[in-house]
């Protein structure tokens, strides 16, 4: 860097990180610092002890890895671009509420926004806008780029290298909440897939050279889906936080941040202590510290959008609908019956189509020298079994009625698997 360094920081995932003047003066900024104070998964830690890792070190890796992908592209990117792309991946997750996407959910509902909405925000609100500008950076344009939508039409890929199939984003907490978990499925060589990506037809693409790393890092995506991201156990806690806060809402008035002062103030410490106290989430959160959880009573896995429970994922009406059905058939009140689904913006993935590989282009190099983009299912068997529908409906319910729901559940919703049974 022509700049003067501004020394390492050590990650366990990718080593040393060697970071710049300018970029300690971002990360020691009060946004930044405050991801130290949001978990990167939160909920995971009741399955996975050691999942306790902060967005804040899921930043300076992706950040990293921006980097890496800026210099490693054979296009002309300027030191400037390549400090504004790693800057951005550094201040892209700064807008997470506490307990991450568990507080998205609220900012969904009564706010129509999600945590991309804050970032350009406190990007030009907070002491960020100065110290950009002091490094000739406009905060306006980087504010932007952080949440994918710098929309250059010459540079489409600087929007991709922050935010597409297969981001920098997702190279990092794919791997890194692997890694946390100890769940396995993050031993995937990202820095392959780096190297070997290009910008063919002014979009990041994937040389097929590279399709097997492709393929780990799409099916550890898959995988960290179904055994992290939407665990039974992780998704009750989940659950049980979101009902906490649409208890305290109001009185907590957690949604009440005119300023970036006020919304910077709420963090996972913060909120959980102030959620112990008060009357309407005082019990939920209670029984979490005592890991008095709620239990899967039926879960069903849906492989066609035609069938019933398809509108169950999909419609909040419909799923509230059955909830009545479900409690009215085991007689125990509504809100001791909670559908769960990808759909609910407490979860990461929304839906298996976030989880598809559509959208990450492939080239082949021709005899001639030119680059030719090739369908993914063309180059990859695996890609078209990835592609294929699925999705999770569970119903939860407080331990002493789960068989009654139960039994309701799979009169009214179909026969599901039994093994919510085993879940702790």
């Amino acid at each position: 860097m022509t700049e003067k360094s501004g020394g390492f920081i050590k990650d366990p995932i990718h080593g040393y990180v060697r970071i710049s003047q300018t970029e300690r003066s971002i990360i020691d900024t009060e946004p930044v610092q405050r991801l130290k104070r949001i978990r990167q998964l939160a909920g995971s830690e009741f399955v996975y002890p050691a999942a306790n890792h902060t967005r804040f070190e899921h930043v300076i890796g992706a950040m990293h890895l921006a980097g890496a992908l800026a210099e490693a592209l054979p296009v002309d990117l300027s030191q400037h671009q390549q400090e504004q792309l790693r800057l951005a991946a550094l201040l892209h997750d700064i807008g997470h509420g506490p307990f991450s996407h568990v507080f998205e959910s609220l900012l969904v509902k009564y706010l129509a926004k999600n945590h991309e909405d804050f970032v350009p925000w406190l990007v030009n609100e907070t002491e960020i806008s100065q110290r950009l500008e002091s490094a000739d950076i406009d905060p306006k344009i980087l504010g932007r780029l952080a949440i994918g939508k710098l929309s250059d039409k010459k540079q489409p890929y600087l929007d991709q290298i922050i935010s597409s199939g297969v981001d920098i984003d997702k190279m990092d907490y794919v791997v890194r909440d692997s890694f946390h978990t100890g769940a396995g499925y993050g031993s995937i060589d990202v820095h392959r897939l780096l190297y070997t990506m290009d910008i063919v037809e002014n979009n990041l693409s994937v040389d097929g050279t590279a399709v097997a790393t492709l393929e780990s890092f799409l099916l550890a995506r898959f995988e960290s889906f179904r055994t992290i991201y939407f665990h039974r156990a992780s998704r009750a806690v989940q659950i049980m936080i979101v009902k906490a806060l649409e208890g305290a809402r109001d009185e907590l008035r957690l949604l009440d941040f005119d300023r970036p002062e006020d919304f910077l103030k709420l963090d996972d410490y913060k909120v959980w202590t102030e959620l112990k106290e008060c009357k309407n989430s005082r019990k939920i959160m209670h029984d979490l510290e005592t890991r008095r959880l709620l239990k899967c009573a039926y879960e069903h896995t849906v492989f066609s959008r035609e069938e019933k429970l398809s509108d169950v994922i999909a419609n909040e009406h419909a799923r509230a609908d059955v909830e009545k059905e479900i409690a009215r058939k085991a007689k125990i009140t509504l809100e001791d019956v909670i559908i769960d689904a990808p759909t609910l913006p407490s979860v990461p993935y929304h839906s298996t189509a976030d989880l598809q590989p559509v959208d990450i282009p492939v080239f082949r190099h021709l005899p001639n020298g030119k680059k030719e983009i090739v369908p993914l299912s063309d180059a990859s068997r695996i890609v078209g079994v990835l592609q294929t529908f699925m999705n999770i409906v569970r119903v939860y319910t407080k331990e002493p009625y789960r068989s009654r729901v139960e039994t309701a559940a799979r009169q009214i919703l179909g026969e599901g698997s039994h093994s919510g049974k085993t879940s702790r």
